[in-house]
């Protein structure tokens, strides 16, 4: 069968994206290898130690700026994780000051909230109900 193993969200600076992700998401790093300029820099739910692990893939590809700017621009988010309370949760991330280009709403059934990760990309946050 198969399954999602690893995804990735592009970052324009991987030391930058790896405490944005850990400090203030509460991901977990679960890779970190040398490779060349880069680091194969992956991170993972503490929920799920085993699960999807996200990559912190460097924007070095001559599309990938223009990609994530782009995406942005238009206030798409790059990609989307799931929480309990996207209440709960948006209150908690502010705490520690991230930014929210959309504050909790509520869409019928699901909730969702999108921020910056501070590495050109919106975020977005759902809880389904």
């Amino acid at each position: 069968m198969i399954r999602i193993n690893i995804t990735s969200v592009f970052v324009d600076d991987q030391a930058k994206a790896l405490a944005f992700y850990t400090e203030k998401l509460g991901f977990t790093k679960k890779h970190d290898v040398p490779t060349g300029d880069a680091r194969w820099l992956t991170v993972v739910s503490p929920a799920d130690l085993d699960g999807v692990e996200l990559l912190l893939e460097p924007d070095g590809h001559p599309a990938a700026k223009p990609f994530k700017k782009a995406l942005a621009d238009d206030g798409i988010p790059f990609t989307q994780f799931a929480v309990e309370d996207v209440y709960a949760e948006v209150e908690r991330l502010k705490g520690l000051g991230v930014e929210f280009t959309q504050d909790a709403v509520d869409m019928g059934p699901v909730v969702t909230a999108v921020f910056d990760d501070t590495c050109g990309n919106l975020i977005q946050l759902a809880t389904m109900k």
